[in-house]
């Protein structure tokens, strides 16, 4: 049973691996934001945020024999042994497929730092959000659902959610969301009801799995404002978040981000990244050596 505070996926929704909210860095998060926040600062003393987003479309590899397959299998060596763990838990090829493509995608993010997931040690805060040990200015978080997986690295603390578009379950948003948000739905209908319902489900998730609170905060505590600009507010008063936001075929996803007062950002539309780019990640040589090659996505 659902209590006050709980979360739920709506329908269509796939539990994110992973990506649980909460704020990674814990007790070293107020250390180096200053550290951060100074290394970003540009001349006149405003400052840009960098975020780098990907997505990857895994619906090969959801059925069955190819979840078992040679070409799956080696692509789950090149991943670390807590990774390839998490892929083992799921029963049935759509999920081990999903967990795949968030640890290819948190890889392939990685190597823009000259890093790769089999290497960095991943810690988990206090609400078991992940985050890297030994490197605190890089920060992450995953996220997927149907056949798309979503990473997203920044330096600052980001969070980000992907949801799989389907008949919005006007139950969770009556009982769950803030009042602002169900005045917002009960304006609109049809086609433009499922929007709003999956935009204020992806702009909250993303928004929790920033501030650390994660399921100690009731989703009706904040009400998201979609604006323009989208704005996160808490007992009227507008809080120091930014947002972007993506309609892909049958999709809607969020980004959210810290970005204190007079900070911008840049670079957060997502990558779709090939199974080829995978490949040549994977095996660090322009020839791809896999059998049968995909179709760029």
């Amino acid at each position: 049973m659902l209590r006050r505070g709980d979360r739920r996926k709506p329908p269509g929704g796939t539990k994110d691996d992973g990506d649980v909210p909460g704020r990674g860095m814990g007790h070293k998060a107020g250390k180096c934001r200053g550290r951060e926040a100074a290394g970003r600062r540009e001349a006149g003393g405003r400052q840009k945020v960098k975020v780098k987003a990907y997505l990857l479309d895994v619906a090969r590899f959801q059925q069955e024999p190819m979840a078992e397959g040679d070409e799956f299998c080696l692509l789950c060596e090149n991943l670390s042994q807590g990774r390839r763990q998490k892929i083992g838990k799921f029963r049935h090829g759509k999920g081990k497929a999903l967990s795949l493509g968030a640890g290819l995608l948190l890889d392939y993010g990685l190597s823009r730092y000259g890093l790769r997931e089999r290497d960095v040690v991943i810690g988990y805060g206090e609400d078991k959000k992940p985050y890297l040990r030994d490197f605190p200015g890089i920060h992450f978080n995953l996220s997927h659902s149907g056949s798309l997986a979503m990473a997203v690295f920044a330096d600052c603390e980001v969070g980000c959610d992907i949801e799989k578009v389907a008949v919005p379950d006007m139950r969770v948003a009556y009982r769950f969301f803030a009042a602002g948000e169900v005045e917002a739905l009960k304006g609109v209908e049809g086609e433009k009801l499922t929007e709003y319902f999956f935009r204020f489900w992806t702009l909250k998730e993303s928004f929790l799995k920033v501030t650390g609170k994660g399921i100690r905060m009731p989703l009706d505590e904040f009400c998201i404002r979609l604006g323009p600009p989208v704005r996160a507010e808490q007992g009227g008063r507008s809080l120091g978040y930014g947002f972007a936001e993506y309609a892909y075929p049958g999709y809607r996803a969020a980004l959210c981000i810290e970005k204190p007062e007079g900070e911008s950002w840049e670079g957060a539309e997502p990558e779709v990244l090939s199974w080829e780019q995978i490949r040549q990640h994977v095996s660090g040589i322009k020839n791809n050596p896999f059998q049968n090659p995909l179709d760029v996505i």
